[in-house]
């Protein structure tokens, strides 16, 4: 299983960026996929996760509204849309799988066993 996160970079306050997580090794179509995050000094958060199984979601109330997530099951990648950056949203994102479980609706995001390498968004003028 691997989970291959880009889109990261440096964005202006009310800009947006969509990160994109490419998974392989397994079928996206059925266990939960999701993005956290962790700023320097902060303890990891989950940032907004999405079921496979009936396409429920969770979003962190810091970023209800602005992120989106979504997933191409035919390509097997995971996207976080993010509009109306913040200062606050700078971080290092990780996508996470909980394959091989399958996890129904979601009221938060589920215990993750795979994870892939971070990328870095940057909110700053």
């Amino acid at each position: 299983v691997q989970l291959q996160a880009s889109g990261g970079g440096l964005v202006q306050p009310g800009g947006s960026l969509r990160l994109s997580c490419a998974a392989s090794g397994f079928t996206l179509g059925y266990s939960a996929i999701g993005w956290f995050r962790q700023a320097p000094g902060k303890e990891r958060e989950g940032v907004s996760c999405i079921s496979s199984s009936d396409g429920s979601t969770y979003y962190a109330d810091s970023v209800k509204g602005r992120f989106t997530i979504s997933r191409d099951n035919a390509k097997n990648t995971v996207y976080l849309q993010m509009n109306s950056l913040k200062p606050e949203d700078t971080a290092v994102y990780y996508c996470a799988t909980e394959y091989p479980r399958s996890t129904r609706g979601l009221w938060r995001c589920p215990v993750m066993r795979y994870w892939g390498k971070g990328t870095q968004v940057t909110v700053s003028s």
